[in-house]
Formats: C-alpha cells, sequence, structure tokens
C-alpha cells in the first residue's frame, strides 16, 4: 500500500506544469542603451564601428572632395542602399576595388555618412555640424532612416531664422513636405528676419522663381490675415446686434429695472439683469421716447432706434404676441419695401443668425428672414 501510495503522489508531480524560468540578469553587453543617437546593443555598436574604423578587409574606395579616401565594404552598402547596390552591380572592380566619388559635401560629413549605414548611430556633435549635408545625402543614395532623423532634428532642433530659407530649398529638393511647410510657416512668421538672410540672398541669385513664389505667398498671407481680422469684426457687430435684439425684447416684454411695460412694477435697487446690452438700449429707449426729432433723419439716435426697431420685425416670428413697439407695423412695411432694400435686410438678418448659430432659439427664427 505504501509504495502504491509513493507512485500516486509521483504520478499527480508529473502532471503539474513546470514553472517558467526566472528572468535572467543580462551583463552590460547585452543592454540597449541610447548611444550616439541610436538604440542598439553596445558590444554590437562596437563591432561594427571597429570594422568602419579599422576597413578590415575593405573592398570599396570612397572619393570625396577634399581628395581625401573612405574605405568601406560593398556588402554593407549595398544592404543599406540600393543606390550603391546598383552601382556596385554596373561597376566592375579596379584592383580588386569599388571606386564611388562622392563630392559636394564636406569629407567629414561623408564620413558621418557611411558609419550611419554601419552602425546606424552618429555623433550629436556631428549631426549638428553636417546635418543639411546629411540630409542630401540620405535622400540621394535612399536611406530613410537617416533621412527621418535628419528631418526630426531640423524640425526640433536646428531649425531657425538664419537658415529657414537653405533648408526650405532643400526640402523641396529631397521631397521633406512636411518639413518645408515648417519652413514656410517660420518664413512667413518671420519674414522681415528671413528676407535679410544670407540665405535670402543666394536663393535670390540662384532661384528667382522661388523667391517670386514667395513674395506671392507673403502677399497673399498678409491679405488672408485682413480678411480674417475684417470678418472677425463683422461677427463682433453681428453679435452685437443680436445681444440688442434680445435686450429689446427683454425690455419690451419683462421689462429692466426702471424700464419696460407700462403694467409692471420697477425696482430702482433691482440688481443688474443678464442682458449686457440692456443699458445702452435703455438711455436709447429713453431719448426715443422723449426726442422731439423722432422722424427718420431727424436725429441720429433716434435713426439708429429705428433701424434697430425694423431690424427686430425681421427677425420676429409671430408680430401678433409680440409687445415690441411697432413691430407689426414695419412687418407690413417690408411687403412694400423695394426689393434692393429689402435684398440688403435679408443678408442682414441671415449674417446675425448665423454668427450667433442659432435656428429658433430664444426668440427668432432663420425662417423670419426667408
Amino acid at each position: 500500500m505504501e509504495n502504491g501510495h509513493q507512485e500516486s503522489a509521483m504520478v499527480v508531480r508529473r502532471d503539474v506544469p513546470v514553472p517558467p524560468p526566472l528572468p535572467a540578469r543580462f551583463g552590460t553587453s547585452k543592454v540597449v542603451v541610447r548611444r550616439r543617437g541610436c538604440c542598439a546593443a553596445a558590444s554590437t555598436t562596437e563591432t561594427w564601428d571597429r570594422l568602419f574604423d579599422d576597413a578590415y578587409r575593405a573592398d570599396v574606395s570612397i572619393q570625396t572632395s577634399s581628395d581625401d579616401v573612405i574605405y568601406a565594404h560593398s556588402s554593407i552598402l549595398g544592404l543599406a542602399s540600393p543606390v550603391f547596390r546598383s552601382m556596385f552591380k554596373r561597376q566592375s572592380r579596379s584592383k580588386r576595388l569599388f571606386i564611388v566619388p562622392i563630392r559636394g559635401v564636406p569629407t567629414e560629413a561623408v564620413r558621418v555618412f557611411i558609419r550611419f549605414l554601419y552602425s546606424s548611430c552618429y555623433e550629436e556633435n556631428q549631426m549638428e555640424e553636417h546635418v543639411l549635408s546629411l540630409l542630401v545625402l540620405s535622400h540621394s543614395y535612399v536611406v530613410p532612416r537617416l533621412k527621418r532623423e535628419c528631418e526630426g532634428q531640423l524640425e526640433h532642433k536646428y531649425l531657425n531664422v538664419d537658415n529657414a530659407i537653405d533648408v526650405f530649398q532643400l526640402a523641396l529638393l529631397c521631397d521633406a513636405p512636411r518639413l518645408g511647410i515648417i519652413c514656410h510657416r517660420l518664413i512667413l512668421k518671420n519674414f522681415k528676419a528671413a528676407s535679410l538672410s544670407d540665405g535670402w540672398k543666394a536663393m535670390k541669385e540662384s532661384h528667382p522663381i522661388l523667391e517670386k513664389e514667395l513674395l506671392e505667398t507673403v502677399s497673399y498671407e498678409a491679405y488672408r490675415q485682413k480678411e480674417k481680422v475684417k470678418k472677425a469684426n463683422e461677427r463682433k457687430v453681428y453679435l452685437q446686434l443680436y445681444e440688442a435684439m434680445e435686450a429689446l425684447v427683454h425690455i419690451c416684454r419683462d421689462g429692466c429695472r426702471t424700464i419696460g411695460p407700462h403694467d409692471k412694477a420697477f425696482n430702482k435697487h433691482q440688481a443688474p439683469c443678464n442682458y449686457e446690452a440692456c443699458k445702452g438700449l435703455e438711455s436709447l429707449v429713453r431719448h426715443f421716447a422723449g426726442c422731439k426729432l423722432r422722424v427718420p433723419g431727424g436725429c441720429v439716435h433716434c435713426k439708429r432706434m429705428w433701424q434697430l426697431l425694423e431690424l427686430h420685425s425681421r427677425l420676429c416670428i409671430d408680430p401678433n404676441v409680440c409687445r415690441v413697439p411697432l413691430c407689426k407695423n414695419f412687418k407690413d412695411r417690408t411687403r412694400k419695401q423695394k426689393k434692393k432694400d429689402d435684398i440688403k435686410w435679408r443678408i442682414l438678418v441671415r449674417k446675425i443668425l448665423r454668427t450667433k448659430s442659432i435656428t429658433g432659439a430664444p426668440y427668432f427664427s432663420l425662417a423670419a428672414s426667408s
């Protein structure tokens, strides 16, 4: 019996799943660290850097503008860039070396570029000094990762008013639309300083058409800003007119402090109402009631009151129950009004209602203007 119990216990132990191993502690050589602008294992990065620096069994000779020679490996360059790969396919070896000329940029920029193809890393100070050259090289040799890195560095660190024109031209040439838009906005925002920079002078000589387009854009932007301010002022006026209409209905229907319907008792010490336009409208109504030149055109203040009453009548939904004076009379008058004047009033009413973004509440309706 004892042996049978031991066997059954062993069977149970076999059925229990084996627990997963504890997480291992990695050594320093396997820790992923941020090194010179890239994320990579330290040991791996050091190996690739050493391979580039020592040029061990290199089969590519890169000739720069200063007649310096940089040695590299065709297998690595071909994997990193389709342009290099195509170039090596077409080119025959001379003394077991591929000869690749890279001119037009500083030698150090070429060195940083080739090093990036090995380890995807760069020094921060080198990026700051050669970021424009690296952007051109990454675009020319189709290295998207470096190109994105250059665009990000320019956008967040190195772009300023002095180099905005140069970066803008490179963004157009290197197919970097986001960077081009950011440069364009910076130029428009600081046009006076940008137009005095050395980059603008160089662009004026080399790309006069681009300068003309930028000047046209600046003119259009100034016009657009003026139109924006103009429309904002118009909206402000329309909003004030709508508030005046609300206050007029409030005074004639409910009364406000010392002015209102004849059957309502008023308290001079009453707290101010929620309608900000009541204060100015109250004095205008008192003047209109006591002015001896109330005929239209006889008094400036009375003329304004006549216009407010007519505007209210065109906004009012039901003049039969409205308590604003002369509302129904103005409604009847609009039917006999000239078509040209009637159209002007209708346009004004629509703009007022659309500015307030209402369709019926609380007193007026867009249907009243139709």
